[in-house]
């Protein structure tokens, strides 16, 4: 279990312990199901390690999910031009923990308040509260961008603008279900397809032309 992903766990984890406590008190049944309660929360706040792949070409998977939606989109927020948006969700079972698809460095990092939508819909992107994130490196600038759904209220950055960034590296996280996008560069050759389900950190999801 990694220290800082399940110190954001840390309020509900407390007030689950004392209802627990004090259930137990009132009734078996109640004083059980605050114990289930903790432990899903501490298997929602997992954080396995993971496998980088090492190609430099490779990008990978942001965020562990499924890959709802890849399309030709125009990105208006940091470099305002067409690129390639592979939409993933994550469900409550999902590890939560937001990595950076290449190796670079942040130059961009903006929240931006906005609605709870069902983030299974891509016109979340431009409704939902979102914390849109851009990494740089000689080959390629890429964006990321989180989005809160209609369970998910907040979004967590572990780094800010100037960060160096390994790939597969955590940036941060978005608590219970939720949407994390990579957009692409058109040049880019997407190896997943809509239905995948991904490994965040692990998973190739495209190949940056050489």
């Amino acid at each position: 279990m990694r220290l800082q992903t399940i110190a954001e766990a840390r309020w509900i984890l407390a007030i689950l312990f004392f209802l627990a406590l004090v259930s137990a008190f009132l009734s078996a049944w109640l004083s059980l199901f605050c114990f289930i309660l903790i432990f899903y929360t501490f298997f929602f706040f997992r954080d396995p390690e993971r496998t980088i792949p090492i190609d430099p070409n490779a990008v990978v998977a942001a965020a562990d999910g499924t890959v709802k939606d890849i399309s030709e989109v125009e990105e208006t927020e940091v470099l305002k031009t067409k690129m390639r948006r592979v939409g993933i969700f994550l469900s409550i079972f999902d590890v939560h923990t937001n990595r950076a698809p290449i190796d670079g460095r942040i130059i961009y990092r903006q929240h931006r308040k906005g609605l709870c939508l069902d983030a299974r819909n891509p016109e979340c992107s431009e409704k939902n509260e979102a914390m849109t994130w851009a990494i740089e490196n000689p080959r390629a600038t890429l964006v990321v961008r989180q989005l809160t759904g209609a369970i998910a209220r907040r979004i967590v950055a572990w780094a800010d603008v100037g960060d160096q960034l390994s790939k597969g590296e955590r940036f941060g996280m978005i608590r219970f279900g939720s949407r994390t996008e990579v957009y692409l560069p058109l040049a880019a050759r997407v190896s997943v397809k809509v239905g995948d389900h991904v490994a965040g950190g692990s998973t190739i999801i495209a190949r940056l032309p050489d």
